[in-house]
């Protein structure tokens, strides 16, 4: 008979780190509050967060990049648009951007851990942003300078007070000189990307596209922030997306030192479920058992049939 050829030996790829929600959300809420706290923190000193801000308007004029000053008067002379404006600025935030991280772990798991890792990586970049280069927004200018607050101007119609997108009373607890960089558009264009790669309708690409455009306009319009203050919230998150594989990499090695060192921090073994020399009843099938089985060139002469543990039957 002619000899066939026994196929190649089944090899396990290698185990992939499983997302549990109760893992990730509180990885997630130490994150935000790591970032608030170092918002807070890193208030810097008043005149030289304006006197920024004033030399980030003389290089916009001298630019021609003077994009605020015409759509803050639109929408303070507009209340049609500048209150919907107000609300975008104040909400939309902090909503859409945990919405999809919530989808893409539902739907689009295989893609989750590199976006959630982008995500972080650029807020920590804006946060040394913010320490180094305390910037004062355009609503915060003395009034010579043609800006008007709408947040101010509206604020009979939400939630906000005075002091930008806080609840009333509680602006003390914001850092209003974290202008540069814009993380209202970093976040936003993370949205937007994320969107359009992983999402599947015409309306989730329209939305990508749409949502990051809108929200540049926003920040703008209510005098939140400089047209540069968007252009380095796309830069950084350009930068976070480029160091967000050896980021990764690192993360990796770091969870393998810690479970090597503390097994109990490694999860599930990545030993066999059952160890060798354990009996089962007959008939009972070990997971894998037929695969191995397989791999392994049947000697000549041997019965056919196999006990439970995967022997042939004339050996028992």
């Amino acid at each position: 008979m002619p000899q066939t050829e026994a196929p190649a030996p089944h090899t396990e790829a290698p185990p992939r780190i499983r997302l549990r929600w109760w893992t990730e959300l509180p990885l997630i809420l130490m994150v935000y509050g790591c970032y608030s706290a170092g918002r807070l923190l890193a208030r810097g000193d008043v005149s030289s967060a304006v006197g920024h801000g004033l030399a980030l308007l003389r290089w916009e004029k001298l630019l021609h990049l003077n994009a605020e000053h015409p759509l803050n008067r639109l929408f303070t002379s507009a209340p049609w648009l500048g209150v919907p404006a107000d609300f975008w600025y104040a909400s939309l935030h902090y909503l859409v951007t945990p919405a999809i991280l919530a989808w893409l772990f539902r739907a689009r798991t295989e893609h989750y851990r590199a976006a959630r890792t982008w995500l972080m990586t650029c807020t920590f970049i804006g946060l040394i942003g913010f320490t180094l280069l305390p910037t004062c927004p355009p609503r915060l200018l003395s009034p010579d300078h043609g800006f008007v607050d709408t947040m101010a101007q509206y604020s009979s119609y939400g939630w906000w007070g005075g002091e930008a997108s806080a609840p009333r009373g509680l602006g003390g607890l914001t850092n209003q000189y974290a202008a540069m960089p814009s993380l209202h558009v970093g976040w936003a264009l993370w949205c937007g990307v994320t969107l359009w790669r992983h999402g599947r309708s015409r309306w989730a690409k329209a939305a990508a596209v749409a949502y990051p455009l809108l929200t540049a306009l926003v920040v703008m319009g209510t005098a939140n922030h400089y047209f540069l203050d968007a252009v380095a919230g796309v830069a950084v998150m350009g930068a976070g997306f480029l160091l967000t594989p050896s980021v990764t990499r690192a993360a990796t090695r770091i969870r393998t030192a810690l479970a090597a060192r503390f097994p109990a921090l490694g999860g599930r073994s990545a030993s066999p479920i059952v160890g060798a020399g354990c009996q089962t009843s007959a008939g009972e099938r070990i997971p894998r058992q037929r695969e191995a089985r397989l791999g392994t060139a049947a000697e000549p002469g041997a019965s056919s049939r196999d006990s439970g543990d995967g022997a042939p039957a004339a050996a028992r």
